[in-house]
């Protein structure tokens, strides 16, 4: 039977990436599929994971109908075994809705991927019906970390590293490293709760990048790790 899965997570997660993977495994058995997203950061029209993985989409921005878009293109003689839905937080409760009869009217599987809540942990309305609607809800295996090493739940918007808690819950930035956004520039950066709630971000923490290298290499004695925060 088709299904409605929502694949979500926190930044960093890997949610692109798989999508694109499941993008590869399908083409490689000859399916066919259609890719839509709404602001990627590589711009319009496009899928992108942080791997540098880049692929053409469909822009499903304000107002854009799943349901009439595939009925269009399948009347027309197209094919479509499977849709994959980017930036699933980002649409509004009634595109989620068209693509419920997309999987039911339709018979098509939908893989949306998705963040759950933005960076005042309110859900997103996109991410609130999908969790409503979807037969399954996945979370994302690969787990990003916060800048202490504890397993990050919670996304931070930063303003030249600093965390804010007030705006408008979509803004388009990046993550310009472990600290976040550098100058006044826009960024986001993933915290655990504890820090989250304490507004401490790698930045205002004073945290370098996170190492593998976390022990001495040279053979000397041994350094004890830093408490954390």
């Amino acid at each position: 039977m088709p299904e409605l899965v929502f694949f979500a997570g926190t930044m960093d997660c890997g949610k692109s990436t798989l999508a694109l993977q499941i993008q590869h495994n399908r083409s490689a058995r000859g399916l066919s599929g259609m890719i839509f997203t709404r602001d990627d950061r590589a711009g319009r029209g496009r899928l992108s994971s942080r791997l540098g993985l880049v692929t053409e989409a469909v822009e499903a921005g304000e107002g854009f109908d799943f349901h009439a878009h595939l009925v269009r293109h399948l009347t027309a003689g197209g094919r479509t075994d499977y849709v994959i839905a980017d930036e699933a937080q980002f649409l509004a409760p009634e595109q989620v809705d068209q693509l419920a009869r997309v999987v039911d009217d339709l018979g098509i599987d939908v893989f949306a991927f998705g963040i759950m809540t933005d960076f005042r942990t309110h859900l997103f309305p996109g991410s609130r019906r999908l969790i409503e609607l979807a037969d399954r809800i996945e979370s994302l295996q690969v787990e990003a970390l916060c800048w202490c090493g504890a397993r990050a739940t919670h996304n931070a918007r930063t303003v030249g590293g600093k965390m804010v808690v007030e705006g408008a819950q979509v803004v388009v930035g990046d993550v310009a490293g472990p600290g976040g956004a550098q100058g006044e520039d826009v960024g986001y950066e993933v915290l655990c709760r504890r820090h989250h709630r304490r507004r401490l971000t790698a930045a205002t923490a004073g945290a370098g990048a996170l190492s593998p290298d976390v022990l001495p290499v040279d053979g000397g004695t041994d350094t004890p790790a830093p408490a954390r925060t």
